[in-house]
């Protein structure tokens, strides 16, 4: 009895894990609060699709726009001449920028600076639980031609250093089968307004699109998956010693 009673413990602690756990290995995505107030990005989908049986390629833009007091981003998304078959579609900030050739393969995958991965699937109620990049996981997918949406979002950087900084990063449009359609870079369209005197960003008054770069670093603040499974398996490795 004794021994089905701590099983019986040690599968429900792994179901209460399990369910806390539905987050990155690095815990929950972090508020920005130092985005430089002011600062405007934007990113403009190209003439020519990546995905090569359609004629012509997806119209719009996804511009970005520090948050009131510096808090996380206002989005303003726009997309038109979308594909008559193959949708819902959604749509993403990938770790990588467009590199010259274009090929949005480059990409490379969603911008997940706390390891979360792509499954389960964003749970829209708990945006801090899903990858910072999986913009549509979190505030819908586009489901009209044409396509119009504003939501904030608070756990994105227009600030360089933390990994939910996008600037340097890119957009990516997808079938609903995740096939990718078009892709491109987010580039610098205004400066700061000097107001958030906690911020210091060099890049504030850039407009040219962003360097390329395959050194994407994840943020490492949060607490790690080790330790709180450690702290979850605590209760059940005292009752073991207890008998």
């Amino acid at each position: 009895m004794r021994l089905s009673s701590v099983l019986s413990l040690a599968t429900f602690g792994a179901c209460a894990l399990a369910q806390s756990n539905s987050t990155g290995k690095l815990g929950d995505a972090v508020v920005v609060t130092n985005n430089p107030i002011g600062k405007e990005a934007i990113a403009l989908l190209p003439k020519t699709p990546f995905f090569g049986s359609l004629k012509h390629n997806v119209k719009g833009s996804v511009k970005a726009t520090s948050g009131a007091k510096g808090v996380g981003v206002d989005f303003e998304i726009a997309f038109s001449n979308l594909p008559k078959e193959g949708g819902p579609f959604i749509y993403h900030i990938h770790a990588n920028p467009v590199d010259a050739s274009g090929n949005c393969t480059n990409t490379l995958a969603h911008l997940d600076p706390f390891i979360r991965g792509e499954d389960p699937a964003c749970n829209s109620t708990k945006p801090a639980t899903c990858q910072v990049g999986d913009i549509s996981g979190k505030y819908g997918k586009i489901t009209s031609d044409p396509f119009k949406a504003k939501f904030h979002d608070d756990f994105t950087a227009m600030s360089e250093g933390p990994g939910s900084y996008f600037l340097n990063r890119s957009i990516v449009v997808h079938f609903a089968n995740k096939t990718r359609i078009t892709c491109a870079n987010f580039f610098t369209v205004s400066g700061c307004s000097g107001s958030n005197t906690t911020t210091t960003d060099s890049s504030c008054q850039s407009s040219l699109p962003p360097t390329p770069t395959n050194n994407i670093t994840p943020y490492t603040g949060g607490v790690g998956a080790l330790s709180v499974k450690s702290l979850a398996l605590l209760p059940i490795v005292a009752l073991v010693l207890a008998l």
